[in-house]
């Protein structure tokens, strides 16, 4: 369904050395600086960090969460410890098991150094 999902960065040092981290826990090899945007390439699609190009000062979207598809729960844990230990914050619960519509799943939730939330989800048998 996507193609790309791209995020602002105020400082793209910084967000390299958050996103090569987290995204690093994924199995996503370290991004690659393009101009003023970083891309994160996986089979499935890309994540970039970008400068904001109309000069405006960077800002997180209220309300915006973007999602990482996790291999397990200890992968959830990996990619949170990874944030943390990186300069990104835990926000929402502690990492764990969320009942969700579809079933259980085991969640993390981190805000990276620009303040953008994002959530690290695996999807658990249904009992």
């Amino acid at each position: 369904m996507f193609s790309h999902v791209m995020v602002g960065s105020a400082d793209l040092d910084r967000s390299r050395r958050f996103y090569d981290a987290v995204l690093g826990a994924l199995g996503v090899a370290p991004g690659v600086l393009d101009g003023h945007r970083i891309f994160w390439r996986s089979p499935t699609g890309a994540f970039s960090a970008t400068l904001p190009i109309n000069g405006q000062p960077q800002s997180a979207g209220n309300g915006n969460t973007i999602g990482f598809a996790c291999a397990s729960p200890q992968q959830v844990d990996a990619w949170h410890a990874a944030g943390v230990e990186n300069g990104g914050t835990t926000c929402e619960d502690p990492p764990g098991i969320r009942q969700g519509p579809s079933g259980p799943l085991y969640l993390a939730y981190l805000r990276d150094p620009d303040g953008n939330k994002l959530c690290a989800v695996h999807r658990l048998p249904k009992a």
